[in-house]
C-alpha cells in the first residue's frame, strides 16, 4: 500500500508552519513596503478650506502672544520642501477668520520649518483651532484645520508632507 506524502499529520504540520510563516512574515513585508512608500502625503481636512484667500500675502507677523509652527516635506522621501507658500489664518483677539489682519502667508526655510506669530487664537464655533494651507501648484493642494486641546494654549504645529500634483 502506498502512502501518500500528506495525510492528516502532514497537512496540520504544514497549516501551522504556513500560519508560523504568515504571522511573521507581514511584519518584514510591511516594513519593507514601509520602506518603499517612505513618507505618506498629508490628507486635506474637512472644513479647512473656510475662509481661505488665494495668494494672501506674505508677512512677518500678525501680531504677538500665539506661535502657529511645523514643518514642509515631500512625500516618499521626506524631504524638507524650500520656499513653499504656507497660508494661516484664525480667528483671534483681532476678530474672525475673515478680519483681513489675521491672514497671512510665510514661506519655509531650507529645512522645511516655517513659523508665525499672531495674536492669540480664540474659540470659533466653540472649537479653538487654526487654518493652513498648502495651494501652489506644484504639489496637490492641501488645508488643514487642527483643533487646540485648550483656548489658553499659545502655540500650535501643523506638519505637511506634500504629494507632487
Amino acid at each position: 500500500m502506498n502512502t501518500p506524502f500528506y495525510n492528516r499529520r502532514s497537512f496540520l504540520i504544514a497549516a501551522g508552519l504556513g500560519g508560523l510563516a504568515l504571522a511573521t512574515a507581514p511584519r518584514g513585508l510591511i516594513g519593507a513596503a514601509w520602506a518603499q512608500e517612505g513618507l505618506s502625503p498629508t490628507e486635506t481636512m474637512r472644513g479647512g478650506s473656510n475662509n481661505y484667500r488665494p495668494n494672501a500675502p506674505l508677512v512677518d507677523s500678525l501680531g504677538k502672544g500665539f506661535e502657529m509652527s511645523g514643518t514642509v516635506r515631500r512625500a516618499g522621501d521626506g524631504a524638507p520642501l524650500e520656499g513653499v507658500r504656507i497660508q494661516i489664518w484664525a480667528a483671534t483677539t483681532r476678530g474672525g477668520e475673515r478680519e483681513p489682519s489675521n491672514h497671512g502667508s510665510v514661506l519655509t526655510r531650507a529645512d522645511g520649518s516655517y513659523r508665525l506669530e499672531m495674536e492669540q487664537i480664540v474659540p470659533n464655533f466653540g472649537q479653538p483651532h487654526a487654518h493652513l494651507a498648502y495651494d501652489d501648484g506644484a504639489y496637490r493642494t492641501v488645508f488643514l484645520r487642527p483643533v487646540m486641546p485648550s483656548a489658553s494654549d499659545t502655540s500650535l504645529t501643523a506638519d505637511f508632507v506634500l504629494a507632487p500634483a
